[in-house]
Formats: C-alpha cells, sequence, structure tokens
C-alpha cells in the first residue's frame, strides 16, 4: 500500500501532462472530423483520439533513437506544413463527392499522420514520468482518451461557429512545424544550439504565417476556378 501513493502520483502527472500535450493533437482531431457528416463526426473523434494515444504509446517506448535521427525533425516539420494547408483547404479541395466511410477514414489517416509527427517531443516528459514503467504509461495514455475527445468535440464546436478559428488552428501546427524543424539534431550540431534556441520564435511565426498564407492563396484559387466553371 505504501508504495501505491507514489505509482497513483505518476499515474496523475501521466494524465496531466497527456492532456496538456494533447492542446495541439485535439485541435488536429477536430480540424479533420469538421467536414464529416454529423453521424460520423463522434465516431472519428473517438477514433482519433485512439490512434493518438497508440501512437504515444509506440513513440514513447521508441522516443530516444528517433529523436536521434538527423533531418528526421526536418522532414517531419514539413509533412506537419503540409497537412496544416491541407486541414485549413477541408474537404473539398478533391473536387468530388467523397463516401462517407472513405471520408470517416480519410480523418482518421490525417489524425494519425499529424499525431506520429507532433508526438516526438511531448513523448519525451510524459516518458520521464513513467520511469519505465510501461504498464503505468499505457494506463494513463488510455485514461486520457475520454479528455481529448471531449477537448475535440468543444473545439469542433468552435470551429462551428467561428471559422476564423480554422485558420488560427492551422496557424498553430504551422508554428509547430516551425519548432520542430529548427530542433533537428543535425541542425543543432550544424550551427549551435545557440544560434537555433535565437532563431526559433521567428522561425516558428514565420511558419505559421507560410500555411495561413498559402491556405488563403490556394482557397481563393479554388473557389475562382469553381466560379469559371459554373459560368462555362
Amino acid at each position: 500500500m505504501e508504495s501505491l501513493g507514489p505509482e497513483l502520483l505518476k499515474l496523475v502527472q501521466i494524465i496531466w501532462i497527456n492532456i496538456i500535450l494533447s492542446g495541439d493533437n485535439a485541435v488536429v482531431i477536430a480540424m479533420a472530423c469538421r467536414g464529416l457528416p454529423r453521424d460520423k463526426q463522434r465516431p472519428g473523434m473517438v477514433l482519433g483520439a485512439l490512434v493518438a494515444v497508440v501512437l504515444r504509446i509506440v513513440f514513447t517506448v521508441l522516443v530516444a533513437a528517433l529523436l536521434a535521427t538527423p533531418f528526421l525533425k526536418i522532414v517531419g516539420g514539413c509533412l506537419l506544413l503540409w497537412i496544416s494547408v491541407k486541414l485549413v483547404l477541408g474537404e473539398d479541395e478533391e473536387g468530388g463527392v467523397v463516401q462517407q466511410t472513405e471520408q470517416l477514414w480519410h480523418a482518421i489517416r490525417t489524425v494519425a499522420i499529424a499525431d506520429a509527427v507532433m508526438s516526438l517531443d511531448n513523448v519525451l516528459a510524459i516518458a520521464a514520468v513513467a520511469d519505465d514503467s510501461t504498464t503505468l504509461l499505457i494506463v494513463g495514455l488510455v485514461i486520457s482518451v475520454p479528455l481529448i475527445v471531449a477537448g475535440s468535440a468543444i473545439i469542433m464546436a468552435l470551429l462551428g461557429r467561428l471559422p476564423i478559428l480554422v485558420w488560427a488552428g492551422a496557424a498553430l501546427l504551422g508554428w509547430v512545424a516551425g519548432e520542430m524543424l529548427v530542433s533537428d539534431p543535425w541542425l543543432l550540431s550544424t550551427f549551435g544550439e545557440q544560434l537555433m534556441q535565437r532563431i526559433e520564435l521567428p522561425v516558428a511565426a514565420l511558419s505559421a504565417v507560410f500555411v495561413v498564407a498559402l491556405g488563403y492563396f490556394l482557397v481563393r484559387r479554388t473557389a475562382r476556378l469553381k466560379a469559371q466553371e459554373q459560368e462555362a
């Protein structure tokens, strides 16, 4: 019983850290599921959160090797920038009616890729608290699933009422991508940690602006092409 206290404290810490670090994951899940039919939105959020937690567990186990790999964060940052722009465009950029099942799995796939990219840094804190206890880690992350789903539901409701938040969410993901880019081990060893830390905020801000600007350009271009097709 005496050992139960520290273990329970670690469990609470893992849940709390995961809630804090899953803010961006909740944004991704909400943005990816907002274009689904209403009867598919809740399954999409639940499955998206489950995918996020499973990936968080996998990456926590493998995090040391993954984070030490040169160029991995550069590739991940670029991939996250692309995902951010895709989330701004929504489901309409494909130009056709997609079946609901395909939409659902497309949303889950988007969540899976984005969470895989963003989890590289986040899992460090969770792994440190778990202290090599895989069981404690898994229990803590699984308990966090309904909390992530609740956060996604709230954010998606806000996205429906305030479309400007879609752009804010995309900018947030662009910011995360910029931070990831400059923290790559190869860049740190080549240019020095001090320089990378100095340019981290400017690069993150530029990445956020880049996502919003490119997304705005593509949305305007898509609207213009649709208008020309209707006129023809």
